[in-house]
């Protein structure tokens, strides 16, 4: 399938409808996705700028085919080593071998590492330029967005942005451009991926798009490598994602628990009851992590000015979905919010603690130094110690 954005680009890339997984098992992906891969056809040259995932190479050479003789393609431009860009790249360059692949100097290590392949690589830094005739593309090094070997380019008189994993979703749809699809849906899978993706990344980002932002190239189109092109008032996703870069926080609270015997669900309600009745004006959302998506509730703890956290004890620990979660959580790297602990316990009562410890090792202020321990299944009186912790929650989130 090949979709013409305009007389010089043309998209030739994939879209996934199936995706519910990626990064192994790592990422949740709710509504597919799509491996954009763009053609340029820039005057005397042509330049192919990234490819698709391994499991459609054959499918993707096969159809890029159908679009142009192979030998047409002058360049390469790899804007990202991941397998998700570059899969296809053997297949390609077993019909086209030698032709030049421009990749940053970290590109080219990653490149190799994938495929233990010596191509035609030509190096690539910030300001270098690709003359196509008549046009040019002009790279953009981007290191950690959201690997080392990250870039962007930028394709002159189109005034078009390629910015591979930046200002992308995993989002499936024919309708390619943001102005023809669901907003809600469209942000709401953009918030995701940022949460998910880049947050670790976020003073970076800020750098980045200031950088870019300098260079006062005008930009008509956004096109990423994954989801919907950016047409209508494209730099939207741009100002977004300053906004999200900037310790982002909604006036919410994520409270999120295991249960074994049901002892834990109810200490979690009774403190959102608590936290609204002290913060009437707070939104307040509830999460078993053990039943919901771990990156749903991720991007609500991203949306989130403070999250409290629930397990019983058990073996002296805490539940595995709350454990991982919270390992999750301290790589991400949060920043400007705050945390609370609580928990159900028969005989050992450690998970309060531990819970504590992980909120403070992932960078959560506390706003109780000891959290909530409730003995066997909360009696009334424990619900009421519930509720009076939840008021001291919301008061502390006003």
């Amino acid at each position: 399938m090949a979709y013409k954005i305009n007389d010089n680009v043309t998209w030739v890339g994939k879209i996934d409808w199936e995706l519910r997984k990626f990064h192994g098992e790592e990422l949740s992906a709710h509504k597919g996705s799509s491996y954009n891969s763009y053609l340029i056809r820039g005057g005397e040259k042509t330049v192919l700028i990234d490819t698709v995932w391994k499991p459609f190479a054959k499918e993707f050479v096969a159809n890029l085919k159908k679009e142009i003789d192979l030998k047409e393609i002058d360049y390469i431009v790899a804007n990202h080593a991941e397998s998700d860009h570059s899969g296809a790249l053997p297949e390609l360059l077993e019909e086209i071998p030698g032709t030049p692949v421009y990749c940053t100097k970290t590109g080219v290590k990653s490149l190799s590492g994938h495929y233990h392949q010596d191509w035609n690589f030509h190096p690539v830094k910030t300001g270098d330029k690709l003359d196509l005739g008549g046009k040019e593309l002009i790279f953009v090094e981007a290191k950690m967005l959201h690997w080392p070997d990250s870039m962007f380019c930028y394709l002159t008189g189109d005034n078009i942005l390629f910015p591979n994993d930046a200002f992308g979703q995993h989002f499936a749809t024919e309708l390619f451009y943001n102005d023809l699809v669901d907003q809600c849906d469209l942000y709401g899978e953009a918030i995701k991926y940022y949460a998910n993706i880049l947050t670790p990344f976020s003073k970076l980002v800020a750098a980045k798009i200031k950088e870019v932002v300098d260079l006062n190239l005008p930009v008509d189109m956004i096109c990423p490598s994954h989801g919907v092109i950016w047409r209508d008032d494209p730099l939207q996703i741009v100002n977004k994602y300053a906004e999200w870069a900037d310790d982002y926080q909604e006036n919410q609270v994520t409270v999120i628990y295991d249960t074994m015997w049901d002892g834990t669900r109810r200490a979690a309600e009774a403190i959102a009851a608590g936290i609204k009745e002290a913060n009437d004006s707070i939104t307040i959302k509830l999460y078993n992590a053990a039943r919901a998506d771990t990156n749903d509730i991720v991007t609500e703890i991203f949306k989130s000015k403070g999250i409290v956290v629930g397990s019983p004890t058990i073996n002296k620990g805490v539940l595995h979905s709350i454990a991982s979660l919270m390992e999750m959580v301290k790589g991400l790297q949060f920043k400007n919010k705050k945390g609370a602990a609580f928990g159900c316990y028969g005989w050992s009562g450690e998970s309060v603690k531990l819970v504590n410890e992980m909120l403070d090792k992932a960078g959560f202020e506390l706003i109780n130094q000891d959290g909530l321990k409730i003995l066997w299944n909360p009696n009334e009186e424990a619900i009421e110690a519930c509720s009076a912790y939840g008021k001291e929650i919301g008061s502390a989130l006003a």
